[in-house]
């Protein structure tokens, strides 16, 4: 059996099962979906935003379990979860698998019209809302994991800004892989932000056991004229634990979205970012910190599609690979025709440690448009030898002197977010993963 096939076939036979524990608007959306999976199955390496990972592989597996019975997973999250973020107050939630965890909300109450919930729940009260969002960036008939996750969810997270609401405590969302078996989980995630509103959302993926995970992960965002989105996505799970993550994120005019993904550590990780800039004066800043070693491989592909004049984008994505990691990057920044005034910068710089590990790297530029301004580019290289020799005739150690010069090399990455307090735990962990420490242990316990 085919990798297509075998999801096919458990779709056709646990439709009914599906729908019974999802909502009628998450319902309405996964014919299509079927349809387009049917047609087109997974992405190959044939198709350009696929080249550097085979996702036919990454799903042929056939003794995942999956929970569309949605039986209760028992586990404790306050017990599993321990890498919290010092001196940083926040709004704290849960994600178990691909389903909202409801048992223990926190007790700090966010505004008044807020919304952080369970997406299930929540489509089953506001259809309207909703239905007005859900499956429209993410198009089935564009990509088969979209598809495939579109088929397949039932739950997930939502959060809701109403118009002119500021939301002063960061939301952290903890989403903690549980199970006693191998086990694929396919979480939707939907952010509405309407206009002048803005909210800081903390994203953490662990893993609390020591079973082989796959996630298929799509997360839809909507970005309101003069709103504001700032998105931290954080992974610390083990090796084998494989993540295919798509997210996409429309702007309207004099919108500003930070985009920061950091993965610490992660089996295959595959991500998809697609930021469209619809509205004029919209601006947005996406970053990538990737640590990585071993057998660990991780995939960036990202999209900043300019279609308003006078918008502003910028790019910066770092990798550090050692022994035998893959890391590849590919991005495009699209300028439309009309789209003038144009400002965009996109730079993936990558530091191979060992000549074992690999960087695929791809920054692209398509421009339409004869009033911009933009550049790109990328950098592979290895441990600057002047750099070593000059600090090791200061006393300081090889190894310590090669571990200053990779935390040197991703801190401009984390300078660059806004959170001081994430900042600093980063720079913790980070020398910590750099050092080998977090190795030591499995998935959230990294820290305790």
């Amino acid at each position: 059996m085919n990798s297509e096939q075998q999801y096919i076939q458990l779709f056709k036979e646990c439709r009914g099962m599906i729908d019974a524990h999802a909502a009628p608007v998450l319902n309405e959306a996964r014919t299509e979906a079927f349809d387009h999976f049917r047609q087109n199955g997974f992405p190959t390496r044939k198709v350009e935003r696929y080249k550097y990972t085979d996702m036919g592989a990454l799903f042929a597996k056939e003794d995942y379990g999956l929970n569309l019975n949605r039986l209760d997973i028992p586990v404790n999250p306050y017990d599993a979860f321990r890498c919290d973020v010092p001196n940083l107050s926040t709004s704290l939630y849960f994600v178990v698998n691909d389903s909202f965890y409801d048992k223990l909300l926190p007790k700090s109450t966010l505004p008044e019209g807020v919304v952080v919930g369970s997406l299930r729940k929540e489509a089953l009260q506001r259809p309207e809302l909703i239905g007005k969002y859900y499956a429209r960036l993410a198009r089935t008939a564009d990509d088969g994991i979209t598809a495939l996750n579109t088929m397949l969810a039932q739950d997930g997270l939502l959060v809701y800004v109403p118009a002119g609401v500021k939301v002063e405590r960061t939301i952290q969302v903890i989403n903690i892989l549980r199970s006693d078996v191998d086990l694929m989980a396919n979480r939707r995630v939907l952010i509405v932000v309407e206009d002048r509103a803005e909210v800081s959302l903390l994203f953490c993926d662990h893993t609390a056991d020591d079973r082989q995970f796959l996630t298929t992960q799509v997360v839809e965002a909507y970005v309101g004229k003069g709103a504001s989105l700032n998105l931290y996505q954080l992974e610390e799970t083990h090796a084998r634990n494989n993540l295919v993550s798509n997210s996409y994120i429309a702007q309207e005019a004099d919108s500003h979205v930070n985009h920061f993904t950091v993965t610490l550590h992660n089996g295959v990780t595959r991500t998809r970012t697609d930021l469209l800039l619809q509205g004029e004066g919209a601006s947005c800043e996406v970053c990538g910190c990737v640590v990585a070693d071993k057998q660990q491989r991780a995939d960036h592909n990202t999209l900043i599609d300019h279609q308003a004049a006078h918008c502003t984008s910028k790019e910066l994505y770092k990798y550090v690979l050692d022994e035998q990691a893959v890391g590849a990057f590919a991005g495009k920044v699209l300028v439309r025709p009309g789209a003038q005034q144009t400002s965009s910068e996109e730079t993936n710089q990558n530091l191979c440690v060992a000549p074992s590990a690999h960087m695929y790297t791809q920054p692209m530029l398509e421009i339409y448009a004869d009033d911009v301004k933009c550049s790109h580019g990328s950098t592979v290289g290895q441990m600057n030898d002047a750099a070593l020799f000059y600090m090791r005739q200061r006393g300081i150690s090889l190894e310590e002197a090669r571990l200053l010069l990779e935390v040197a090399f991703v801190n401009e990455v984390i300078e660059r977010m806004h959170l001081s307090q994430l900042r600093d735990r980063l720079h913790y962990l980070i020398d910590k993963r750099f050092r080998g420490e977090l190795s030591k242990c499995e998935g959230c316990q990294l820290c305790r």
